[in-house]
């Protein structure tokens, strides 16, 4: 018995050693990180983690958190910019959000939601960060992946706001609780604050019509073909009108090779959950056959759609950039 402890105990060092925990200093923001321009900080804060995306996508609530999720939201696109403040010791949430408040209302903001407590918000409102369904919670260091840890969050409050600035509409989610912080001591019995912006903005279209012969070539040069020039509504898996160049160029190929038989790979990038992003990538699969078939003639027994979500990514999931490569439609030879 002594030999297996001390085996088990021998082994769990050696994890120890080879995935160290991320510690970060909570004497200054992290690297990298900004406020948001034009909404300054709760005074004495520091920035825990912090993500910029040029375009992304992210849920805005509009009500409160019931049964796993918001009970009424809207998915905006833009540049999103999320961040995860740790406000100074001896601050309440009520204190720290009516400050927020107070800053959006001069800087011209509606409120459109706000709620205190878990009465108000939704008794599981914390895991909206904590659940991997909802794509929120920051794993960069472990000290901001268990800010929000269930049952240690007190006296949640939620302001919602939304305005412009600069000619475009803003949008402002605001989180505040305090928390116990089960990897930092130093950021334990103290109120987080999540902000989340969301500002309207055009995506730059880079990615470029793939004709019926390119697709032919990669087909034969790497067994299938990388496709982005098929969109979707965020969360949905109904097909974009701008879509069509895309679907007309892989239709005339498979014309053009009727002996061609593929299957249609739905990908995802890591925002959410892994079973929940299966589905929807087996959704958009689907929808691609199913447009091929019925707007396009394509024998439908030669498609086979498969949803496979972010266990193929072609690039870091960590970035806007990697996340916008990893959404994809594959032409893969079968």
């Amino acid at each position: 018995m002594r030999l297996l402890i001390s085996s088990l105990l021998a082994g769990l060092l050696c994890l120890a050693v080879a995935f160290p925990a991320a510690a970060i200093d909570l004497s200054k923001d992290v690297a990298g990180s900004k406020d948001i321009p034009g909404l300054p900080r709760y005074e004495g804060s520091i920035i825990m983690a912090y993500q910029l995306g040029e375009f992304d996508e992210a849920v805005v609530p509009l009500a409160p958190f019931q049964d796993g999720d918001w009970s009424d939201a809207v998915k905006l696109e833009g540049r999103v910019t999320r961040i995860l403040y740790l406000a100074p010791p001896d601050r309440s949430s009520l204190e720290v959000i009516r400050n927020y408040e107070n800053s959006l209302k001069e800087l011209g903001y509606t409120t459109v939601f706000q709620c205190g407590g878990f009465d108000e918000c939704g008794k599981d409102v914390d895991t909206f960060y904590s659940a991997d369904l909802h794509g929120a919670q920051f794993t960069e260091t472990h000290t901001a992946k268990n800010a929000f840890s269930q049952m240690s969050v007190k006296d949640p409050r939620i302001v919602v706001a939304k305005g412009m600035l600069d000619g475009k509409e803003s949008n402002i989610f605001i989180f505040a609780a305090y928390q116990e912080n089960y990897h930092e001591p130093q950021a334990s019995d103290r109120v987080a604050v999540y902000v989340q912006e969301v500002l309207a903005k055009p995506m730059e279209n880079k990615m470029v019509v793939l004709k019926a012969d390119e697709l032919a070539q990669d087909i034969d040069a790497t067994g299938k073909a990388a496709i982005y020039g098929i969109y979707f509504d965020y969360d949905k898996a109904d097909i974009k009108p701008e879509s069509k160049p895309q679907l007309e160029q892989m239709a005339a190929m498979l014309k053009s090779r009727p002996e061609l038989n593929v299957l249609i790979v739905g990908h995802t990038d890591n925002q959410g959950g892994l079973d929940y992003n299966m589905g929807l990538s087996q959704r958009r699969a689907e929808a691609v056959a199913a447009a091929l078939s019925k707007d396009f003639g394509i024998d439908g027994s030669r498609l086979t759609p498969k949803g496979v979500a972010y266990l193929a990514p072609v690039a870091t999931n960590r970035t806007e950039e990697g996340r916008a490569k990893n959404r994809r439609v594959e032409l893969v030879e079968r």
